[in-house]
């Protein structure tokens, strides 16, 4: 397949050249697997899935009983399969799987793992990265410097790091309070963040977190930026894996529909960016829904070091259930639970379902 032109500069990760400076992020659950990815990849960007709760998503579609490791391999291998970059997205808050999605990476070739959702501290540790280039998300020079001095005892460097702003979708890197200060804009965020990353080496910076157009991108790439990562618009796409009605109510959003939620929010403990209406939310507010937890994935270990504790499994006040509600909102049980839809601040300016191929000539400024 041939592809259009960018009229930006590419992007290059760890000797990777990547012909458009376009990460698209990897949205969970479900939302980014290897349709989307694939459609991305050979657009010339750089396609990610999203490890969350993939080994269920993958076994329902096979028929094939798979574990973490065994699903990533096989959904990497289909996001590369027709050509161009294809990686992955890690939650650090999925302590449970974190360590067999980071083997599955690898071992499949990913061409990149992020990680966020909590500092991924010990990733270089956890297994040879081979030709896998290592990025993590920050929201701070500090937190980059903390990154790098951990990392300098596995004598590794990131490959790249995804500064995520205030604006974005899904769990994010602020205290409630801090989510609308100006120091904590984008633009105000990079500098100091691309100092530090020219301090350890000159490591590639990709901003995230509101950019929707091709005059964004260029903005940015023009302050100092390398590449940019969006999730959003990729959800709106008929590549996205979300559901027909997610898609919608992301298209139907308004300016008063976007919400940071915290209490009730994330069992993460992160403030987390929903769609207000988003049902299971809804059901959340009026106590609809018992606590109880029949996935697991953000369970962290109890005294005795077995993966147990949830919040969300006995409380249902303060903490909605995201595996469940993310799962339903990718189609894999809505008969069984409501939905729970995550999105950006820039939703309301989705007006319609576009393929992958006219977003990316879009953002690429060729259309």
């Amino acid at each position: 397949m041939t592809q259009t032109p960018s009229t930006l500069p590419p992007l290059v990760v760890k000797g990777k050249t990547i012909s458009t400076p376009i990460v698209q992020g990897g949205m969970g659950v479900g939302v980014s697997l290897s349709p989307l990815a694939s459609a991305v990849a050979r657009e010339g960007g750089l396609g990610i899935i999203s490890s969350a709760c993939v080994d269920r998503l993958l076994s329902r579609r096979t028929g094939k009983r798979l574990n973490t490791y065994e699903a990533m391999r096989e959904e990497i291998a289909l996001a590369k399969a027709k050509g161009g970059f294809a990686g992955v997205n890690i939650m650090v808050a999925l302590q449970r799987d974190y360590n067999d999605s980071v083997k599955g990476a690898i071992d499949a070739g990913a061409d990149a793992i992020i990680s966020g959702a909590g500092l991924p501290l010990n990733l270089p540790d956890i297994y040879p990265p081979k030709d896998t280039a290592l990025i993590p998300i920050v929201s701070s020079a500090r937190a980059l410097e903390l990154i790098c001095k951990k990392w300098e005892r596995y004598k590794y460097r990131p490959d790249a790091v995804v500064l995520e702003g205030p604006l974005a979708g899904g769990h994010l890197g602020f205290k409630l309070e801090q989510i609308d200060l100006e120091s904590n804009k984008l633009e105000n965020l990079l500098p100091p963040v691309k100092d530090m990353a020219m301090k350890y080496g000159n490591i590639p910076v990709i901003v995230a977190g509101g950019i929707y157009t091709h005059d964004d991108i260029k903005r940015f790439i023009a302050m100092g930026a390398d590449g940019v990562q969006m999730g959003t618009r990729f959800l709106a796409t008929e590549e996205s894996t979300a559901t027909e009605a997610y898609k919608q109510a992301v298209v139907a959003a308004r300016e008063e529909d976007i919400y940071v939620a915290y209490r009730p929010g994330s069992p993460c403990g992160l403030p987390f960016r929903i769609l207000y209406q988003s049902p299971m939310y809804q059901q959340t507010l009026k106590q609809l829904r018992p606590p109880k937890c029949d996935k697991g994935y953000v369970l962290i270990k109890d005294s005795e070091g077995k993966f147990s504790i949830c919040p969300a499994k006995t409380d249902n006040k303060d903490y909605f259930c995201i595996c469940n509600g993310l799962l339903s909102s990718a189609g894999y049980n809505p008969d069984k639970e409501e939905p729970l839809y995550t999105v950006g601040t820039n939703a309301p300016r989705v007006d319609r379902i576009m393929t992958v191929k006219e977003l990316m000539d879009e953002l690429k400024g060729i259309s």
